[in-house]
């Protein structure tokens, strides 16, 4: 906590970024927060975020930089997180520029919990390595199924959706303009559960996308298992295309095209 407190302060005071991204502990509760140079007192109730705790802090970046965006930011980063902070770079929404790492390492209960491949970010200022869980357990148990069977078990989850659109909200790599699941002509109202096609336009939308946070799956009133889904989804990406999410060195995303040549450079959508 300490060294994290410290390379925060030091960061703010020097203004080598505008404000930091992180959690603060407020009525016994720990919660989101920027904190500033004007504030900088603020920096000593500074927490690491707990495993039982966790928010979109890439999704609370972004709004920020958009506001600021001649300004660097600093933010507490997770291994998922800076997956997603990875995709953000290559569709444009952010600049790494501007983007500092305070790293956070995963223990290992929050690992095997998510069963995370990548439980720690490449700059670790609080924490340490754990153990990474290579294969999930949750998306072999569906592999294991019949087609049918699969069918059925996924068709009475989805009949379960109440149609809240809290996955899409919690969704750090959800930054879309216009959302395809309020289009008029994909999405029809009034309709609780709403047709399977809401579940399903967001699966494929987020299929090499996705960054194995959780949060929607927490954040689903309805207990639906969208990590499993999304988690599928990623591996038949990585199996089609080769290329692994969130993870710079595999290049642009499939899906993120202009002709024939694949671009890290766009404007945001």
């Amino acid at each position: 906590m300490d060294k994290l407190r410290e390379k925060v302060r030091k960061l703010l005071k020097e203004g080598k970024v505008a404000g930091y991204v992180g959690y603060i502990m407020k009525d016994s509760h720990p919660l989101p927060h920027f904190f500033t140079k004007e504030r900088l007192e603020e920096v000593d109730q500074a927490i690491v975020a707990p495993d039982s705790a966790r928010y979109p802090l890439d999704k609370l970046l972004q709004q920020v930089a958009e506001r600021y965006p001649q300004e660097t930011f600093a933010i507490q980063v997770r291994g998922c997180d800076e997956r997603g902070l990875n995709e953000l770079y290559k569709w444009g929404q952010l600049d790494p520029e501007k983007v500092v790492l305070v790293g956070v390492a995963c223990s290992q209960n929050q690992a095997d919990y998510c069963e995370c491949p990548g439980p720690w970010p490449s700059v670790i200022d609080a924490g340490e390595k754990c153990q990474a869980v290579a294969k999930s357990k949750r998306v072999e148990r569906i592999d294991a199924l019949a087609e049918e069977d699969a069918f059925q078990e996924w068709l009475g989850h989805f009949q379960k959706c109440i149609k809240c659109y809290g996955c899409r909200d919690v969704c750090p790599m959800c930054f879309c303009k216009e959302c395809s699941l309020e289009h008029p002509e994909l999405m029809s109202t009034g309709l609780l559960p709403p047709d399977t096609i809401f579940q399903l336009v967001r699966a494929i939308h987020m299929a090499g996308r996705c960054i194995d946070c959780g949060l929607c799956e927490e954040n689903c009133p309805a207990d639906i298992p969208l990590r499993v889904l999304y988690k599928k989804g990623n591996d038949l990406v990585k199996d089609l295309f080769g290329y692994e999410t969130g993870v710079l060195d595999t290049g642009a995303s499939p899906w993120k095209m202009l002709g024939d040549e694949a671009t890290l450079e766009t404007k945001p959508m």
